[in-house]
């Protein structure tokens, strides 16, 4: 026996409906426990040099190795923060590593 195209339809639609959300990423919190393990803030001009004194004003998340998007983007994916969060381009953790080239 075929199904019909109703048949057909609400399989389909359970079958969506069954598919988790895609999940959507957010900006990191600079308040969250690894934001803060890790010294990070959205500027780097406000990083507390006295805590990390290897800081350098030019190092942000944009010219960082764990920057995942192009350099002229504003946020980006970053290796330290995982999938679901995202850096500020002029941010800065103490991650921070230059990116090659």
């Amino acid at each position: 026996m075929h199904p019909t195209r109703r048949i057909f339809m609400f399989q389909a639609t359970t079958a969506c409906l069954a598919v988790p959300a895609i999940a959507q990423t957010t900006q990191v919190d600079e308040a969250s426990e690894t934001a803060v393990a890790l010294g990070y803030r959205h500027d780097t001009a406000k990083v507390d040099t006295a805590k990390f004194p290897k800081h350098q004003a030019s190092q942000h998340c944009g010219n960082c190795q764990f920057w995942q998007a192009k350099p002229s983007d504003a946020w980006s994916n970053c290796a330290m923060f995982g999938r679901k969060a995202q850096v500020a381009n002029k941010g800065w953790c103490a991650a921070w590593a230059k990116a090659p080239g």
